[in-house]
Formats: structure tokens, sequence, C-alpha cells
């Protein structure tokens, strides 16, 4: 559906703007009255990671006269891979300031707007509430949520987008015109069952795939051309090179934005998402290692059976000496129980422990009172034991 523009039009461009965008005014659809809009245009992007660093970095180059970004984290070697906005001299500051000197370099017509802290529940309604438009660019379910149901409470558009190894999502979600996020996904998937990138991997240029969907559905809503993806979700696999769509009507008992809400505020994202399963957490009380103590039995001698329940090609990366290699889904699926030594106590591990704790719930079902996990997986070894190893 065609849209009016989502902003005003500034009063004038300068000259040095009109030589800047020239290729823009050029454009019948976009033109002076477009790019005056672009200017005028106040959007918010949360998170300057894989997605929000091609996404900032195209607003900033459309000259959108206000960026906002959200980002409390620090940039880490492996973000290099698929966060273009960062470089290697960025390691270890700030996202966001290394995001706004990025843009500010493309673009010194831009006025940014760091907003370094963690987006929750007691700042996200004042902070959206200064921009027009909103552009996510998390990665966890939580966050997404969180973002759909302020935009809702607020009546703000936003951009969505998602990927995951070679499979990237995206749509515009708006309850004023269509659905929102939830009419899509009424509920989280349960905790374990959709891996985060950080666990199942992402081809990095697939963030520019999508970040640039992103921004081209942003431009489209400020200046008002073209029909957005309101009521469409794109999906792109790009290793079939394919791009579909699948309409997303709005769903009239949705909890936020049908004819009865029962959701009128927002709530706790965390237990509504459900990070660990409470028969993870259950099983992991009292039963949960540290990286020191599963040293000590190593040296000692104790009788354990140390598992690793990651995949193949992450055992492959880095591994903790004596582990042998049981993936998460050989579990679930009680392939793997009949495996497992009667004499010997299991520990179990994975990256950071989210998986491992799942897999112990299953096991003390099973019968393994005495199973283990190790609390913070193999990246807590390797911080604490093997300092000289590699972590992903």
């Amino acid at each position: 559906m065609s849209l009016p523009p989502l902003v005003e039009p500034a009063a004038e461009l300068t000259v040095d703007e009109v030589r800047r965008y020239s290729r823009h005014l050029i454009i019948p659809d976009v033109g002076m009255d477009g790019q005056k809009r672009l200017k005028n245009a106040k959007v918010l992007c949360v998170g300057a990671g894989g997605l929000g660093s091609p996404a900032l970095m195209y607003l900033a180059a459309a000259g959108v006269g206000t960026l906002g970004i959200v980002e409390f984290d620090t940039v880490d070697e492996s973000n290099l891979q698929r966060q273009i906005i960062h470089g290697q001299s960025d390691i270890g500051r700030s996202k966001g300031e290394s995001a706004r000197d990025s843009v500010k370099e493309i673009n010194p017509y831009v006025n940014v707007i760091l907003h370094d802290e963690r987006l929750d529940n007691d700042n996200v309604m004042e902070i959206f509430a200064g921009y027009d438009l909103i552009v996510d660019g998390t990665d966890n379910f939580a966050t997404r949520y969180l973002v759909n149901d302020a935009a809702v409470l607020l009546g703000k558009p936003y951009v969505w987008g998602s990927i995951y190894r070679f499979d990237g999502q995206a749509s515009v979600f708006w309850a004023e015109h269509g659905p929102c996020y939830r009419c899509l996904y009424p509920e989280a998937p349960p905790p374990g069952m959709v891996p985060s990138c950080a666990e199942g991997g992402v081809l990095g240029v697939l963030c520019a795939s999508i970040g640039s969907i992103q921004v081209t559905e942003a431009i489209k809503l400020l200046a008002g051309v073209g029909e957005p993806l309101v009521g469409r979700l794109m999906i792109y696999d790009a290793l079939e090179m394919q791009y579909r769509q699948v309409k997303v009507r709005k769903d009239p008992n949705c909890v936020l934005c049908g004819d009865n809400p029962t959701v009128t505020e927002l709530i706790d994202y965390e237990a509504f998402c459900g990070v660990v399963s409470e028969e993870a957490q259950a099983a992991a009380m009292g039963s949960t290692i540290t990286s020191k103590q599963l040293k000590e039995w190593i040296d000692e001698g104790e009788s354990i059976d140390i598992i690793d329940v990651r995949e193949v090609n992450e055992y492959e990366i880095v591994s903790i000496p004596g582990a042998r290699l049981i993936p998460k889904n050989e579990f679930l699926m009680g392939n793997a129980l009949q495996d497992l030594p009667q004499d010997k106590r299991i520990v179990l591990h994975c990256k950071t422990g989210v998986r491992s704790a799942e897999v112990l719930a299953v096991l003390k079902s099973a019968g393994f009172a005495d199973a283990v996990h190790l609390g913070g997986g193999v990246i807590g070894w390797v911080n604490q034991i093997e300092p000289h190893k590699p972590v992903y």
C-alpha cells in the first residue's frame, strides 16, 4: 500500500547539500521535496552491529538529518567480519562512539545522537518519543518484542530485519496501517529452539543485504514513495539467491494491536521470551561448576566424561582438553543417552552455558542425577584456564 510521507520537508537544502545529494535529486520520485524530507527526518537505529552497521552508513549517506544510535556494547574482533561500520582500530571501543565517528566521516551534515545504554523498559519510551522512525537491528527476541511493543504504544512505525547463517527477513511494522510484530510472531520461540548468530553464525555480507533493504524501506516511508513492506514479509535465501514474499495480515485478536488488546503497557520481556527454560534453570541449580573446578577434576584424574554439546564446526574452532563432541540435538532426540557411561560423572559444556543447561535438564530427567554443566562454557574456560586459545 502507498502511504503519505512520514515527515514534512525541511525549509531548504544548502548549495553543498544539493551537490552531495544530486543523484537523489534527479530521481523524479525523490527530487528536492523528498530530499528535504530526509533532511528533516529523525531516525533511531537500535544497535550498531550486523544490521545496524550498513543501516547507519546508508541512512547517513542518504542525508537523514538526525540519526540516533542505541548501543551499549564494545567492539570485539569477531564483530569485524560483518559489522563494517567498525574497524581494527576500534577494537575495545564503545560501538556507539565508533559508529558515531563513522557516520560523521560519511556525512558531516548528519546530527548524531548517541544513546550509550542498553535499551530497556525504563528508557525505551523516552528514547523512541524523539524520533519519527525506528530501525530495528537487534539480535535477540526480548529486545525485538520490547521494540515492537514500545513502537505500537507510541504509534511509531519501525523497520525490522533478521539474519541467520544464509537467511534473512525484513518487514515494516506499523500498527496504524497494518500488522505488528506480534501479529506475525504472537509468541517467542521456546528457549534454545532458535540459535543466535553467536551460536549458529551468519554470512557477513548477508547483513548488508538485509540492512540495505531496511534503509530502502526507511527512505520510502520518510519520503512517501513506493509501496513499503507493510503487511508483507520479505524472505531472502542467499544460497539460492532467491527472494519471496509472504502476506502478513493484521490479527484482530493480537494482544497488542488487536480489537481488544490485553497488553497495554510494557511487560517483562526476559520472562516472556524465557532465555533459558524453567526446566534448564531447575536442572542447573546446584549442578553448575566453574572452569577452575573442572580443571581441578581433570588434574586430579576424577572419573568424569566431558561432553561438548556444540556443533562440529564450533568444536573445530576451540575445545576443552579431553572433551568429546555430542551435539545438543542428539540429546533432544534421545539418540545420545544410550552411549553415556554409567560409571562416570557427566560434565556438559557448550559455548556459554545455555545449551548445556538445556541438555542437563534432559539428562536429569533420564536419571543422571549427578550430571553437571560448565557455567560460562568454553568461552569461560578459555578466559580463565587457556587464554592462548581462540574464542568466537
